[in-house]
């Protein structure tokens, strides 16, 4: 028996249930799965008899499943009879790199934090002696939980049957690539499927700075010091390690927030010290804040960075009360006479909105072509906070865009009254592959005019399962719409088919 040809229902060690297959190539299968025995979703890989790296496929998640570093996605189980064989690993849920860019390039600095965060993980798979070899924009994840997971460490080389001569610097050029991705939507050094090939001179790609305009000239540097092994300053990155002490060195703090006044300290309160609290991670969309600052992982200034911070506060403590009264209250006013008191905050509450119904949404097709309006009859299983009932596009065959034709299709809930959008949770299913847009409008009308009336707040490609969109601007409007520009696929039998699925979403904002 092949593993490889298995039906989603199959169970592989009496207990990880085969359940949605996810990715295929020549000889091998990715399946999302469950593992009855701990209640959790996985990733299981899956090959055909006589697939001929089995042998090295295993041979990598054994050395992967050695490693503990939080940021490197872990392998759980590994079964090797050759007729048998499959490798269990961590279910990673979170926006791949690829998912980040399909808006444009990240800040610079928030690019630069995740491939440093990503270069201190390689560099402590390198020193326990495994490396990645296979680094592409889908092998870095960033988590709901704001971090980096990096996935098929060791594993996906061995599933290509790719390796190196110099494992530390092929995985070093190859977070080149992904930095250089990151600060300007190119693809350097060949095609990518999602990004444009970086313009080139004389056979090299143009550094970033010469593709996007703001790229900070010392990350500008690293980058080429990893990818093309010369900058301008400084000697070639060779290893993770090197990179990650690089751009840490380059990445910008965050901003220091100006000086409190002075004020007489309460009884009893700590006034010794400079400990601050490490600030919360940020939501996982780069739209939404993107990935943490330094800061953000807890970490203090260190060397010139560090000397400047203290600086700047030292500059604005001289400044004196006047600078204060910009931007704090308890400053004196500049005429003089007593501080005035800050007025009370009027900023509306944000609280979880119950819409009032929800439809099938399809202004792009007449009601003579599609009567139901998508499946408007199932609307309600999508509002209803039972994760068991979901509301399903139509389903279209040929392709993801459904079927060539219209451009897309969704969902729209009705809040009963005006409100303003603060974040929206959708649970969508467990195949990867709907891009989405979160749009908020004050008609529903099924009309494409009606469409062009409402504003994108968030955006979402690849996804499935829970995710946490946060909305941008202030957008206000009775309706909130989740509308797919692409579908997953959901294979039926023989035939694969297109649509999506939608269990739950969760509304929060002010009336």
């Amino acid at each position: 028996m092949s593993t490889f040809i298995s039906e989603p229902g199959t169970r592989l060690g009496g207990r990880y249930r085969l359940e949605d297959r996810i990715g295929a190539s020549s000889g091998w299968a990715a399946w999302k799965a469950i593992d009855e025995t701990l209640a959790r979703p996985v990733t299981v890989l899956t090959f055909a008899r006589g697939f001929p790296r089995i042998a090295d496929v295993v041979m990598a998640a054994r050395a992967a499943s050695r490693l503990t570093d939080a940021r490197l996605a872990q392998v759980f189980d590994v079964e090797e009879d050759w007729d048998h064989a499959y490798v269990v690993m961590e279910w990673v849920v979170g926006d791949s790199l690829d998912d980040l860019l399909a808006d444009g390039p990240l800040d610079p600095g928030q690019g630069a934090e995740i491939i440093a965060q990503s270069a201190e993980a390689l560099a402590a798979a390198h020193a326990a002696g495994v490396a990645h070899l296979c680094l592409t924009p889908g092998s870095l994840r960033w988590t709901p939980g704001g971090g980096v997971k990096i996935i098929g460490l060791g594993i996906d080389a061995a599933l290509a049957g790719v390796g190196a001569d110099d494992p530390a610097l092929a995985d070093t050029q190859g977070l080149g690539r992904l930095l250089y991705a990151a600060l300007t939507a190119h693809w350097p050094g060949g095609d990518w499927p999602s990004l444009p090939p970086a313009p080139e001179v004389e056979g090299h790609p143009r550094s970033p700075r010469q593709v996007r305009a703001g790229v900070p000239a010392g990350i500008d540097d690293v980058c080429c010091q990893a990818l093309l092994g010369r900058g301008q300053h400084g000697p070639p990155v060779t290893t993770p390690a090197m990179l990650a002490t690089a751009l840490n060195r380059v990445i910008p703090a965050p901003a220091a927030p100006p000086p409190a006044p002075p004020r007489a300290a309460p009884r009893g309160s700590f006034t010794g010290g400079m400990e601050r609290p490490t600030p919360a991670p940020g939501p996982p969309y780069r739209r939404a804040g993107g990935p943490p600052r330094r800061g953000s992982r807890g970490r203090q200034p260190t060397g010139n960075r560090g000397m400047a911070t203290i600086a700047v506060l030292l500059v604005a403590a001289a400044v004196g009360v006047g600078v204060w009264v910009l931007g704090h209250h308890g400053g004196t006013p500049r005429g003089g006479g007593t501080p005035s008191n800050p007025p009370p905050s009027t900023a509306p509450a944000v609280t979880v909105l119950k819409p009032v119904t929800a439809l099938g949404f399809d202004p792009l097709s007449s009601p003579t072509a599609d009567p139901g309006n998508e499946n408007s009859n199932q609307a309600h299983f999508a509002i209803d906070g039972n994760p068991a009932t979901a509301w399903h596009t139509q389903y279209y065959f040929n392709n993801p865009t459904f079927g060539g034709l219209k451009s897309g299709t969704g969902l729209i809930l009705d809040m009963g009254k005006p409100v303003t959008l603060s974040s929206l949770t959708v649970t969508f299913g467990p195949i990867p592959g709907a891009n989405v847009r979160i749009e908020v409008g004050n008609s529903a009308a099924r009309a494409a005019a009606t469409l062009q009336t409402f504003t994108t707040v968030a955006r979402g490609n690849n996804v499935s399962g829970p995710v946490p969109f946060t909305a941008h601007g202030h957008a206000r409007g009775r309706f909130v719409l989740i509308w797919f520009t692409k579908l997953p696929p959901k294979t039926a039998g023989s035939t694969t088919r297109f649509e999506a699925e939608i269990f739950n979403v969760v509304v929060k904002g002010s009336p």
